[in-house]
């Protein structure tokens, strides 16, 4: 998978990136790091490029929300967990939920959708998403153009050694998964049994 992201990515350069930016995939952006590193991509041009994706992407969910209010609640029943959870976040956390937002797992393309259903502020909104994703962007390909060498030693490792990377790979992204899953999830409310025992 990684090899065949890199030739996509070495052959469509730019293109490629912008378009797995807005789908919001930091593997992408991992990837064009990588290729950085080779100097087959130009690190200043490879961040503004997955910022633009980026910020392109939560634009869209954010006006989806907007414009299309009563077919997300319709549709969307099974994320009303999750569109509660987003609204929480917003009244409670404001403006900064839109800079992290992009780092919690399972909320990513719903949180930009919630606040769109809300009144806040579309041009608010459009600056603080735009800054987001260039940081974004920035501390994911930094990273991975510095250690490129590493990655790709990493990445030829798992070539030869299948039977013994993938088993390992797919508990650490269950782990991983199961673990944002459970702190992004609305705990459940707890009743006082003592408060209800005096009423």
């Amino acid at each position: 998978m990684e090899e065949m992201l890199i030739e996509l990515l070495k052959e469509y350069g730019y293109i490629i990136l912008f378009l797995w930016s807005i789908l919001e995939g930091e593997t992408g952006l991992v990837m064009a790091g990588v290729i950085v590193h080779t100097g087959d991509m130009v690190l200043f041009t490879a961040i503004v490029v997955a910022g633009l994706g980026g910020f392109v992407g939560d634009q869209i969910y954010f006006y989806i929300g907007r414009f299309n209010r009563n077919y997300i609640h319709n549709k969307l029943k099974n994320q009303r967990r999750k569109f509660a959870l987003a609204t929480l976040l917003l009244r409670k956390y404001g403006w900064w939920i839109i800079f992290v937002q992009r780092y919690l797992y399972g909320l990513r393309t719903i949180l930009p959708m919630s606040i769109g259903t809300t009144k806040y502020s579309g041009k608010t909104f459009a600056v603080l998403n735009l800054i987001s994703a260039f940081i974004w962007a920035s501390v994911t390909i930094i990273p991975a153009y510095i250690f490129g060498e590493e990655i790709l030693k990493i990445v030829h490792f798992a070539k030869e050694h299948l039977e013994f990377a993938i088993p390992v790979a797919l508990i650490l992204i269950g782990s991983v998964g199961y673990f944002f899953h459970k702190v992004s999830s609305p705990k459940p409310h707890r009743i006082n049994k003592n408060k209800d025992k005096n009423s």
